[in-house]
């Protein structure tokens, strides 16, 4: 079953339980699959790559309104963005840790034979492409630099 068939069926299970919170971050999901799908050259379908990247990129919004919210003690509306983006995190890989980023980061660092601050330009591009939807790209960088220092 892809990411967008999951979805679908997810949005009816919480119709018929009316949970008000998960279907709206459920909606949320398939609007912005809907609107990817209907794009040219999309063939009315979303793979799971792109899907992930979609998934990624509202949880993002999530955390930086979450953010914004909890800055201007919104705790109301705060609330609401935790809640969503725990609904939009269900249907994420899971995220690494910092250990396990560094392991990572070691591997490309090795095999681009990068060893000083000056070489994170090249170096940073293929670590968010080993990386890719297992970290956010801000823990990427912080850990590079602190790698690389």
């Amino acid at each position: 079953m892809t990411l967008q068939e999951q979805i679908n069926a997810d949005v009816i299970v919480a119709m018929k339980a009316k949970e008000e919170i998960t279907l709206r971050a459920l909606r949320s999901l398939k609007s912005a699959l809907l609107l990817a799908a209907s794009e040219p050259g999309a063939n009315g379908s979303v793979n799971d790559e792109l899907a992930l990247k979609i998934f990624q990129k509202l949880a993002k919004q999530r955390k930086e309104s979450l953010d914004i919210y909890v800055q201007n003690k919104r705790e109301d509306l705060a609330q609401v963005e935790r809640d969503e983006l725990a609904v939009i995190e269900k249907y994420l890989p899971k995220q690494l840790n910092e250990e396990e980023i560094k392991v990572l980061l070691q591997e490309v660092l090795t095999a681009a034979g990068a060893s000083s601050a000056a070489d994170f330009a090249k170096v940073m591009p293929l670590a968010m492409k080993a990386l890719a939807g297992k970290a956010d790209g801000k823990v990427i960088s912080a850990v590079l630099k602190n790698m690389l220092a």
